[in-house]
């Protein structure tokens, strides 16, 4: 990939090798099978929501494209593969040549989803596509439940800004993830720079409590901040005492400092108390950020606090809880033999438990009520009904191995912000609850 046609500063590795050692086997059996080549259909989705969650968030999509078309056997992986014995000859001759050249549809990023919802399927021959079963999974489970978590942490924020600071408590690389992710979901900013580098997100940052416990005194902290970065910078004050050092930061910056960040104690008594000193000092357009182990529920409780911005970490690129969605990668359909015009036929796991599967490629469709509220989602096989025709949710993103869908990251950000407004207004519930729509099935 060339990442210049999107002003992207940063090439993206092969990802051959974010796969599970089975779906190599499963290849080679197939290959000495000959099923190899039988047309096939794998959908992604999720047999339930997270507990209480009313709805999921389709976050991933563009890193998706991304492995999918760097998914390569060079030299190197194939001569790990042969000295760890993982495949024989015929099988690596194969992966030498192997690029995906099928058709991926999808729900579009951002989309909202729920139970049984097909967000993703994937066509092709049986060996090119169960190849990119684990990559496709490991990042639409970890994106979309970070973006579930940005998404009820930005409805409780009401408008207010988010800024994802989570980089310190994850691995470094999902830390990137993260914050894009964070970012379709509703964030504003993110402090991680490898994210902002990678994906142009805005960055923000001033300084932690190190800075002040640098110098001899608060005040000499906070002079070398302004001095260096300007009135307009955000002052941390609660590395002693808040009051005096809210009087301090303006006696320093002025009245029109920007912002003051507090980043422990009781968040909801000290920002009123900060609010009425920053009036009282005259900094009455000085805005207050506040930091400290947040989730939806916390910043919820804040609602009435004069606070203008949230800061938010570890709850956050952990997904508040809830660090996957338990999506899946199923074979829905087949052909009964390697030649194109097979027709497919339905297949589906049995099972006594909770890990049944429906047969049949599908299409999904959202069924919208007189007030243009949404009022089902709708997942059928064969004829796709009229009524339904112009409210169809999956889009196509990849056609004959080539990627016809990319676009901006705040595409899917507003895409999400429709999507959401569409849906009834208990989904913007934080109280447990099911989801908010059901799914019906339609078969052929």
């Amino acid at each position: 990939m060339d990442t210049a046609d999107l002003g992207l500063p940063v090439d993206v590795p092969s990802t051959a090798l974010f796969t599970d050692r089975y779906e190599l086997t499963m290849l080679q059996a197939a290959l000495r099978a000959g099923t190899a080549d039988r047309r096939s259909v794998f959908e992604v989705f999720t047999r339930r929501l997270p507990e209480g969650r009313r709805y999921g968030v389709v976050a991933g999509t563009g890193r998706v494209l991304d492995a999918v078309e760097n998914f390569r056997f060079d030299a190197g992986v194939l001569d790990f593969l042969a000295q760890q014995r993982i495949v024989d000859e015929p099988t690596l001759a194969w992966l030498a040549d192997y690029r995906f050249r099928g058709d991926i549809w999808g729900y579009p990023e951002g989309e909202v989803y729920f139970p049984g919802s097909p967000i993703m399927r994937v066509e092709g021959t049986f060996a090119e596509a169960v190849l990119l079963e684990t990559v496709i999974l490991s990042i639409f489970n970890h994106d979309s439940a970070v973006a579930a978590a940005a998404s009820r942490m930005s409805t409780a924020a009401g408008g207010r800004p988010l800024i994802e600071m989570g980089a310190r408590r994850t691995h470094e690389l999902a830390a990137v993830a993260a914050a894009r992710a964070a970012y379709v979901g509703g964030f504003a900013t993110t402090s991680d720079l490898a994210a902002g580098f990678r994906y142009n997100i805005p960055t923000v940052g001033t300084s932690a409590h190190a800075f002040t416990l640098l110098h001899d005194s608060e005040r000499d902290a906070f002079t070398a901040q302004v001095q260096a970065h300007g009135s307009g910078t955000t002052l941390l004050v609660d590395t002693y005492d808040v009051a005096e050092a809210v009087r301090t930061a303006v006696e320093v910056a002025g009245k029109d400092l920007g912002a003051v960040r507090i980043d422990s104690g009781d968040l909801l008594l000290l920002a009123h108390r900060v609010r009425q000193q920053l009036d009282e000092l005259g900094a009455k357009n000085t805005r207050i950020t506040v930091t400290s182990d947040l989730d939806e529920y916390a910043i919820a409780s804040l609602a009435a606090a004069p606070v203008d911005a949230y800061g938010v970490g570890t709850q956050l690129v952990t997904g508040s809880g809830h660090p996957t969605c338990s999506m899946v990668y199923k074979l829905v359909a087949r052909a009964g033999s390697d030649t194109p015009d097979a027709p497919l036929l339905p297949v589906a796991k049995k099972s006594m438990g909770a890990k049944s599967s429906v047969g049949g490629r599908k299409w999904a469709a959202r069924r919208v009520g007189e007030h243009g509220v949404a009022e089902a989602e709708v997942v059928g096989t064969g004829a796709v009904p009229e009524e339904l025709a112009g409210r169809q949710l999956l889009v196509e993103l990849v056609r004959g191995g080539e990627i016809v869908a990319r676009e901006p990251l705040d595409a899917a950000r507003d895409r999400h912000i429709a999507a959401r407004a569409g849906l009834p207004l208990s989904a913007t519930q934080l109280s447990r609850g099911e989801p908010v729509l059901p799914t019906e099935y339609l078969t052929a």
